[in-house]
């Protein structure tokens, strides 16, 4: 294998753009997404929000710091397939112990270099986000006709429930740092590990359970609160996820939900959610914080959003009380974080643990401190 072994990346509509092979050969299928992020890729490719899909940076330069053993935020590579245009031909990062293409073909992902990733970029933003497909090594020699068919077998994003194969399989324990609040249950759906050090550095002591646990399985550890992950697939697929919570509700425990934990919250709240048409994935989204009157500039990777009313408060259409939409997008007015206003639960569409991004939304872990400590100290 050499660097000039020919690519192709295949899109659904028959568009296709011709490059040189990336990480490992072969052909991998998913929805060509793309991220704006100017760094973090190693925190992108280990995202577990980023499963069934094929990512195209739109950052010119990819790999030249190279990939650590503390940065990632699980534990594989998840994404289906990776597009850049000049990967690194050298790693130049004192913390690097190998470089990223040899990560990318030692966990089989198929990628390709070498083309304009922002013409790619401007395609996916006016046509949507659609299946697509990386051809390389003996894939490579397909005829175009053949390699459109296997775009189009593809299943589509809309639909998929992909939380169990991301989730753990066994519950995890990470101990509180600090002063000790109690249990948190956290339903793993696509978590990242900064977001479980976050919420241990708040006091809690995180247990982060399997996708299929129960509402039983969630008391069984006398919770004081509990979260739902970021995660990938379609929300509208989750039925399970939304009874669970809608359990949790009904026992009255403290809820926070951050991505597809926000949708999941719409959904037991009595909303619905829909298909954006190409997402929100970078780190430079600016967000309302209607609470405070504060912009801030947040992490995103979503493809679905909360269908819910910006003008508020609202009742529940499940019986909850009031809500309101807690925070807007500034670039399309796509709801970015409920609050349930008579009991203790509220959300946000975005990524206030940022790895790698802005910090501006890290409060929120404390705001979900406050919200349990207030509610322990109202029903003690």
């Amino acid at each position: 294998m050499t660097p000039t072994d020919p690519a192709v990346l295949v899109l659904e509509d028959g568009t296709r753009y011709t490059g040189r092979a990336y990480g490992a050969r072969g052909r991998t299928v998913g929805e060509a997404v793309f991220a704006t992020g100017m760094t973090g890729y190693q925190e992108t490719l280990t995202d577990p929000s980023y499963a069934g899909q094929i990512v195209v940076q739109t950052a010119p330069h990819i790999g030249n710091t190279g990939v650590n053993d503390e940065d990632p935020e699980s534990r594989r590579i998840w994404v289906a397939g990776y597009v850049v245009r000049d990967p690194s031909r050298i790693v130049s990062n004192f913390r690097a112990t190998r470089s990223l293409d040899d990560d990318l073909e030692t966990n089989g992902i198929v990628g390709i270099s070498g083309i304009d990733t922002r013409a790619v970029t401007r395609h996916l933003r006016d046509r949507g986000a659609m299946r697509a497909g990386v051809f390389s090594g003996p894939d490579a020699v397909l005829s175009p006709e053949q390699q459109l068919d296997l775009v189009r077998q593809a299943p589509e994003m809309t639909g998929q429930n992909l939380s169990a194969a991301v989730s753990v399989a066994v519950d995890t324990v990470t101990p509180a740092a600090g002063e000790r609040i109690g249990n948190l249950a956290i339903l793993d759906l696509g978590i990242k590990q900064a977001t479980v050090d976050n919420l241990a550095r708040r006091g809690f002591e995180v247990h982060v359970l399997p996708q299929a646990s129960t509402l039983e399985d969630v008391l069984a550890i006398d919770p004081v609160a509990v979260f739902y992950s970021n995660g990938p697939g379609d929300p509208g697929a989750s039925d399970d996820h939304v009874a669970l919570l809608r359990g949790v509700l009904d026992q009255g425990l403290p809820f926070f939900g951050i991505c597809f934990g926000n949708q999941l919250l719409g959904r037991a709240l009595g909303f619905g959610t829909y298909k954006l048409p190409f997402g929100h994935r970078g780190i430079n989204q600016p967000v309302l914080d209607r609470t405070t009157g504060r912009v801030e500039i947040t992490a995103h990777n979503h493809g679905f959003a909360v269908d819910a009313p910006l003008d508020g408060p609202v009742d529940s259409p499940n019986g909850y009380g009031r809500v309101e939409v807690s925070h807007v997008d500034l670039n399309d007015d796509v709801v970015e974080g409920l609050r349930a206003l008579d009991i203790p639960a509220f959300s946000v569409q975005y990524h206030p643990e940022a790895a790698g991004g802005p910090h501006d939304a890290n409060y929120l872990f404390d705001r979900f401190r406050d919200m349990v400590l207030a509610h322990r100290k109202d029903n003690a």
